[in-house]
């Protein structure tokens, strides 16, 4: 299976999430939702890696590796629990789109820091990524 399929399943799940979590949040502490969402994919997490890794893997990360991961998991908590307060406090059809305006950080960083060229075709997507996500979240 290729990237596409992949992404392509990412984003099906990611849109349940956001109807699921909408749906989760109401009437709880968005921390405590987040945090309790953050616990099940933990543990799911840490089943299928144990299912399907080798139990050598873990001691070959390097300490690079180890300060990347641990970098993009308070990234990830900062974004999670910025979006289950957004959910509580706006419509899941107006937070979603504003939450893909990461699409346009992607490219933006990855030119930056990646090394990636940002073509004329990236560029335009992620301007059109932005004026979709305002025009929904202005509506």
């Amino acid at each position: 299976m290729n990237w596409i399929y992949w992404s392509l399943l990412s984003a099906l799940f990611a849109g349940s999430t956001a109807v699921l979590a909408k749906i989760g949040v109401a009437g709880v502490d968005s921390k405590l939702a987040t945090a309790i969402r953050t616990l099940v994919i933990l543990i799911f997490s840490w089943i299928v890696a144990c299912a399907t890794a080798q139990p050598s893997a873990l001691r070959h990360l390097t300490s690079r590796t180890w300060i990347f991961l641990v970098l993009s998991g308070l990234a990830t908590g900062l974004s999670w629990l910025s979006y289950f307060r957004a959910l509580q406090l706006g419509e899941a059809s107006r937070v979603a789109p504003v939450d893909k305006l990461s699409v346009a950080f992607v490219i933006l960083f990855s030119a930056l820091f990646l090394g990636e060229r940002l073509t004329l075709v990236r560029g335009v997507g992620g301007l059109l990524i932005m004026a979709g996500a305002i025009i929904l979240a202005l509506e």
